[in-house]
């Protein structure tokens, strides 16, 4: 995860030109001795060293005036650019424990505060499409990923990130479980998903938890952990292959919708006591005559779902609407909702 990225590219540049000063001083001291005195190359550039770092001339040193002239400028010039370098170093490195630390504690901060958020278990194939999905909606998230590999792609100092294993409960914790809104464990292994889903929910119980199987036999077990839904991907590529091949014009259109491509979305929008929709029939709202929006489903607050409703349905408090249409319309919906 990178911390503070300006700060961190203004300490390695440091690093490198302090590490290229060095270099280089002792290179030229190495072809001064070199050429002056007649010193093979290991020779010269061990005497070289020897004065850069102080060490003084015990064995091998200058035997020529033109040498010892040589050696004399060296260790001014020389000595004491290695000697600002290896500060400068030493800086660095204080600098950028420094910047860690406090890149860390300030995203733990910054996570204390989360409220309403997701958390996304995992890094990989499935994981990147819930994140993309959620950066595209610019929901706040937290994502808990043990190897620290797959985060590379992830270096954004606006992503909260915990590098641990999502099993444990102390992770789960810091990714602040007892205020989050929803939690996606798709992780690679089944028993792994399971005890993710079985610890979110001990640890909240209005959690709403989505979780992948691996296996088509994992399904029951997640849902009896505490999954309110379980996707397989393994099933759901096999059912959309099939309508490809059978109903290739269904398969068609809801591919659109997925890409976007005709500018229809999904969405639920739920309907509270101040809604300018609550008590009101289907008919005598604006929803299908103004926005041109097709109400798929209504969820009651019961949980019964009635699909295709009618103009004489009533909308309740606590319903959720399923619509389909115009994004332009589904937002001015969801204004109007509010």
């Amino acid at each position: 995860m990178k911390i503070l990225p300006s700060l961190s590219k203004i300490i390695r540049r440091r690093l490198i030109y302090a590490s290229a000063a060095i270099v280089s001083a002792i290179s030229f001291g190495a072809l001064g001795f070199y050429l002056i005195e007649g010193f093979s190359a290991l020779d010269s550039v061990y005497l070289a060293t020897e004065t850069v770092t102080t060490v003084g001339y015990g064995d091998i040193a200058p035997k020529t005036p033109m040498g010892r002239v040589f050696a004399i400028l060296f260790m001014l010039i020389g000595g004491g650019t290695v000697l600002y370098s290896l500060t400068v170093l030493a800086q660095a490195v204080i600098q950028s424990e420094f910047i860690e630390a406090f890149g860390i504690n300030r995203k733990t901060r910054e996570m204390e505060k989360l409220e309403n958020h997701f958390i996304v278990c995992g890094a990989g194939r499935v994981g990147r499409r819930i994140i993309r999905s959620l950066q595209k909606e610019k929901c706040q998230f937290v994502l808990i990923e043990r190897d620290a590999q797959k985060l590379v792609d992830f270096e954004d100092d606006a992503m909260h990130i915990i590098v641990g294993d999502a099993t444990l409960e102390e992770n789960l914790h810091r990714a602040g479980v007892e205020r989050a809104k929803g939690l996606a464990s798709c992780l690679a292994d089944d028993a792994d998903n399971v005890y993710v889903v079985l610890t979110a929910r001990g640890l909240n119980n209005k959690l709403h938890i989505v979780a992948r199987a691996v296996e088509e036999q994992a399904e029951p077990k997640l849902i009896r952990a505490g999954a309110n839904r379980v996707v397989a991907p393994i099933i759901i590529g096999g059912q959309s292959m099939a309508r490809a091949l059978l109903k290739p014009a269904i398969a068609d259109f809801m591919d659109s919708i997925v890409a976007e491509n005709l500018d229809l979305v999904f969405e639920e929008v739920a309907i509270d006591g101040d809604s300018a929709y609550a008590g009101k029939l289907l008919r005598e709202t604006n929803i299908n005559r103004e926005l041109n929006l097709i109400v798929v489903a209504i969820r009651q607050k019961s949980g019964e779902m009635f699909f295709h409703p009618m103009g004489e349905t009533r909308i309740g408090e606590g319903d959720l609407l399923i619509v389909i249409g115009k994004a332009e319309a589904v937002a001015k919906l969801i204004s109007v909702n509010k």
